[in-house]
C-alpha cells in the first residue's frame, strides 16, 4: 500500500497556503498508510547557511540539546521547535562542526539538511502527524509527503519516509526493491552510510551517489531504471525541483494533475481532489519508465 503526495507550485500566490494543501492530501491518503507519516517542505533559501532538521526523543530533550549545541559551539541559534523535531540554521562554515558535535552528543538524530528543506516524520496516523508538526501553517514552494503501511520493516520513526541522504534532497517510495541489499553494499563502499534496512533509503542513496558524480536528477532517475530492480514509484524533492518516476511495469497506482498554478502527484485521484482549481486541471497517469521533472524558474 503506502500513499504518496507531492506538490510543486508554479506561482508564488499559493506559497502561504502550501502546508495546508499538502496536509489535506496526506490526510486523504491515511488509509493507504496508517502506521507513520512524513513530509518535506522547501521554503525560502538561506544563502551560505545550513538548515538542520533534528529529532529528539521528546520536545523537551530536543530543545535542551539544541541549547547545549549553541552553547558548546558559541553559535547564536534561534531553534524552531516542532514537537519532537527542532530546526536550526547555522553558517555554512560551521556545518562540519555541528555534525561532529551531534554525532558525539547522540541526543539528536539528523533528519535532513539543506539550504531550503525541512523534513519531519513520526509514527502515527498521517493527519495526526501533520497536526503535531503544524504542517498546515508552513509556507513553501514545493514538497513531498508519505503515508506508510510497513510491510518489510518495523514501524519506527527512522523507518518513516521521506528519506534524505543528501543536502536538500529527499525521496518517498511506494513499492519494493528486490536488490536493495546488494545496492546498499555497493553504496557503502562508495562512502554512503545508512540508518535503516529500508529499501527506500537505498533508493535515495543511489540518487545522491549519482548526483554527487555530476549526474542531473533526471539522469540519476533514468540510471535507477537499470540499477534498481523491483516495482516502485519514486517522488523526489530537491532544492529547486520535484520529480516523479515509475518502474517499467508501473503496477503501483499514480495520478498527476497540472494547472497554471501547480503540479501535483497522488497515489489516488482523491488526494488531488482537495486542491484548488482541480476541476480545470490536466489530469493524467504518468507513463512507465518516464521521468517527469519540474524546477523553479
Amino acid at each position: 500500500m503506502c500513499g504518496i503526495a507531492g506538490l510543486f507550485l508554479k506561482t508564488p500566490g499559493l506559497q502561504p497556503e502550501f502546508g495546508g494543501h499538502l496536509a489535506a492530501m496526506l490526510s486523504v491518503l491515511s488509509d493507504r498508510g496508517p502506521d507513520s507519516a512524513g513530509f518535506a517542505v522547501y521554503g525560502t533559501k538561506q544563502p551560505q547557511r545550513s538548515k538542520f532538521t533534528l529529532r529528539g526523543k521528546s520536545a523537551d530533550l530536543a530543545a535542551q540539546a539544541a541549547d547545549d549545541l549553541a552553547a558548546a559551539l558559541s553559535l547564536n541559534l534561534e531553534p524552531m521547535l516542532h514537537d519532537t523535531h527542532v530546526v536550526i540554521s547555522v553558517p555554512l562554515a560551521d556545518d562540519g562542526r555541528v555534525r561532529q558535535w551531534l554525532a558525539k552528543d547522540g541526543r539528536l538524530d539528523v533528519v535532513g539538511v539543506g539550504s531550503r528543506m525541512e523534513l519531519y516524520k513520526e509514527v502515527g496516523l498521517p493527519a495526526k502527524v501533520a497536526a503535531r508538526f503544524r504542517l498546515a501553517e508552513m509556507a513553501g514552494t514545493h514538497g513531498i509527503g508519505h503515508t506508510r503501511m510497513a510491510t518489510e520493516s518495523a514501524v519506527t520513526t527512522k523507518g518513516a519516509h521521506p528519506f534524505s541522504t543528501g543536502n536538500d534532497q529527499c525521496l518517498v517510495h511506494n513499492g519494493s526493491l528486490s536488490n536493495h541489499s546488494s545496492v546498499r553494499r555497493m553504496l557503502s563502499r562508495e562512502g554512503l552510510s545508512f540508518e535503516t534496512d529500508n529499501d527506500s533509503e537505498v533508493a535515495a542513496g543511489f540518487l545522491t551517489w549519482r548526483m554527487r558524480d555530476g549526474a542531473s536528477l533526471e539522469q540519476a532517475l533514468t540510471d535507477s531504471l537499470t540499477s534498481l530492480d523491483g516495482f516502485y514509484t519514486f517522488v523526489v524533492g530537491t532544492e529547486n525541483g520535484f520529480a516523479v518516476l515509475r518502474d517499467p511495469i508501473s503496477c503501483k497506482p499514480a495520478v498527476m494533475a497540472e494547472t497554471d498554478d501547480y503540479v501535483a502527484f497522488g497515489s489516488e485521484y482523491r488526494a488531488l481532489a482537495v486542491l484548488p482549481g482541480i476541476d480545470n486541471a490536466r489530469v493524467f497517469e504518468p507513463k512507465p519508465a518516464t521521468v517527469y521533472a519540474w524546477e523553479q524558474a
